[in-house]
């Protein structure tokens, strides 16, 4: 079991994060005698995968309604399947956005360069 600042550490998020994390339902930590919150490996895990998903820029709601489905039990799997899907898609195009861009900064900074060193040549 973990603490709520553990698990902000080993995962690099706040605990207010993971606090407005169980407001929204998406995690549910188990609570000791005291009402402290302890958070379980496989809990753990699903922050990862939170995580992961919030990084790659999955709405809010989304992950709600994963994790809605998730808890809803096997009978689902067609939609959250569904839903990472079109997920993928939606990096896949922000991978290409990446691509292109980049593609367009080299040419940006090669150009830059190249108007750096005649210049620096023009004043030898």
């Amino acid at each position: 079991m973990y603490s709520i600042s553990e698990v902000g550490q080993m995962l690099g998020i706040s605990p207010h994060a993971l606090r407005y994390y169980e407001k929204e339902e998406i995690i549910t930590p188990e609570r000791n005698a005291q009402g402290v919150r302890q958070y379980t490996d496989s809990q753990l895990k699903w922050m990862e995968f939170v995580k992961k998903l919030r990084e790659t820029q999955m709405p809010i709601e989304q992950i709600k309604k994963y994790t809605q489905l998730f808890k809803e039990g096997d009978h689902t799997s067609m939609d959250r399947l569904n839903l990472l899907e079109k997920h993928r898609r939606t990096i896949e195009s922000q991978i290409e956005t990446l691509k292109t861009t980049e593609a367009m900064l080299d040419k940006k900074i090669t150009a830059y360069k190249q108007h750096l060193s005649t210049m620096n040549l023009s004043n030898s």
